[in-house]
């Protein structure tokens, strides 16, 4: 009897010694689903100082910890910073790259005029980060340069650093490369008879190759990855990378974030180009917070959802600084963005900025063909969490079984397939399991001696994004 239905792993065959023998056998203790914690990995630059060698994925817990090991006032301390401060509980890891010997630093100006004949304030701000300097009656704009210029110094963490001459501050980015050009300066001077002109961040070029770290990570697991450059290029880098790693054979699924603040017909041509099922690029356009950090922010926002299939309609991101109204995506921008490939952020009450809905850059088929199944970037993600959900009920209830027509293996395995099927309905990950349940297969391969292949259905739940109606009037 115990030779045809009980199966002994560990007991050795033939003991002789008189005896009680009882093994654990724990392939049936979980009928559960994975849990589905979200790692995110940020790429970006770091400084000379940083503590942390280049290259080198290291797990992050504080903005603290990411000034140290990447230098404060770094693209990637900035970047992860921000991360953090939207998503405290993030599972978070950074590699870094360094500048290009060959790059160059951005720079721009600030030139002040005078002298004040009132008192009032200066503010400057970098990016979304706010120096603000008293002006009395009298100061020469010198002077001001001067007092704004050590205030300036007191922040270690800024992505720019300033010097003075006369009426003249110049900023310097801390990296050579096109990012330092995303950086803005504003000014704004409430004192009589100061003004202020600002020549915008400019001439940054030459920024890391991208492929460098992704390829040191391929054989780790993030679900997100969050990259600071938004051009064509390291975004086709991401996308080869995260096909690859999320394809069926090393089945390591990811999905990475860009961020753009372009004009909009820029933004949807990038988004185009790049036509990746896994590739997410936001929009927020006229925002004083650089590109880099909008990306970061997005990306811990959406690890912070453990519901791939959940919209994140209206989440928003509280680190990123609204833009001006003049600069915002109208309605009609926003259904562009939304039809070719674009996540628009747009601001909601309170002045913050959020999510639209968020959409993966996938348009077209290989034909050319408009196609819509990868349109939502939930649709990948539940895609993502049913095969590893099913993976991983196969490799606890089946380690090392046979292909056996006497013990059904195949009919084994489709009944566990069913039931992962049912409890990803249960969990609305997956709808109406059993209108589809026929078209469950699993059977051997002709060719292939010792597997199985299967035919799984899998009917993604959809977001409600859009409610319509006609509202029918009666006298």
């Amino acid at each position: 009897m115990s030779s045809k239905n009980v199966t002994l792993t560990t007991i050795p065959a033939g003991i002789r010694k008189p005896g009680q023998y009882l093994e654990y056998n724990t392939r049936l203790a979980v009928s559960t689903l994975p849990a589905n914690s979200q790692k995110l990995l940020i790429v970006g630059q770091r400084l000379a100082n940083s503590t942390v060698a280049a290259l080198l994925a290291t797990q992050v817990f504080s903005a603290a910890d990411a000034a140290d090991y990447f230098g404060a006032g770094s693209q990637l301390h900035l970047m992860c910073k921000t991360a953090i401060a939207e998503n405290p509980y993030l599972d978070l890891s950074a590699i870094a790259l360094d500048d290009v010997v060959g790059g160059a630093q951005a720079t721009g100006t600030i030139t002040l005029t005078g002298p004040a004949t009132g008192p009032g304030v200066i503010r400057v701000y970098v990016g979304n980060r706010k120096v603000e300097v008293a002006i009395a009656s009298t100061d020469t704009a010198a002077a001001i340069a001067t007092a704004l210029n050590a205030a300036l110094g007191l922040i270690p963490d800024l992505p720019v650093t300033f010097g003075v001459a006369g009426a003249v501050l110049t900023g310097t980015n801390r990296h050579k490369g096109t990012v330092g050009n995303l950086v803005d300066l504003t000014v704004e001077v409430t004192a009589a008879g100061v003004a202020a002109a600002v020549v915008a961040m400019a001439n940054g070029a030459t920024d890391p190759d991208v492929s460098t770290a992704l390829t040191q990570v391929y054989a780790s697991q993030f679900d997100k990855i969050v990259m600071p450059y938004n051009d064509q290029t390291s975004i086709t880098a991401l996308r080869t990378h995260l096909d690859s790693v999320s394809g069926p054979v090393e089945q390591r699924p990811g999905c990475g974030v860009v961020a753009v603040d372009s004009a909009l017909a820029a933004a949807t041509t990038l988004a185009a180009a790049i036509n990746g099922g896994r590739i997410v690029p936001a929009e927020l356009r006229g925002t004083r917070s650089p590109a880099y950090e909008i990306a970061a922010a997005l990306a811990a926002v959406w690890c912070s959802e453990p519901d791939p299939a959940r919209p994140l309609n209206g989440l928003p991101l509280v680190t990123i600084a609204a833009p001006p109204i003049a600069s915002r995506l109208s309605r009609t921008e926003q259904e562009n963005c939304l039809a070719n490939g674009m996540t628009p952020l747009e601001v909601g009450p309170g002045e913050r900025v959020q999510i639209v809905r968020l959409i993966t850059s996938y348009t077209k088929n290989a034909q050319g063909i408009n196609d819509v199944s990868l349109l939502d970037a939930t649709t990948i993600t539940s895609l993502d969490y049913t095969r590893r959900a099913i993976r991983e009920r196969i490799a606890l209830r089946f380690p090392r079984d046979k292909i056996s027509t006497k013990k059904r293996t195949a009919a084994r395995v489709r009944t566990e397939i069913l039931d992962v099927l049912h409890k990803l309905e249960d969990l609305e990950i997956l709808d109406n399991v059993d209108a589809y349940k026929d078209q469950l297969i699993v059977e051997k391969d002709d060719q292939n001696v010792g597997q199985l292949n299967a035919r799984i259905p899998a009917n993604v739940v959809p977001g409600l994004h859009v409610f319509a109606a006609v509202i029918d009037l009666y006298l």
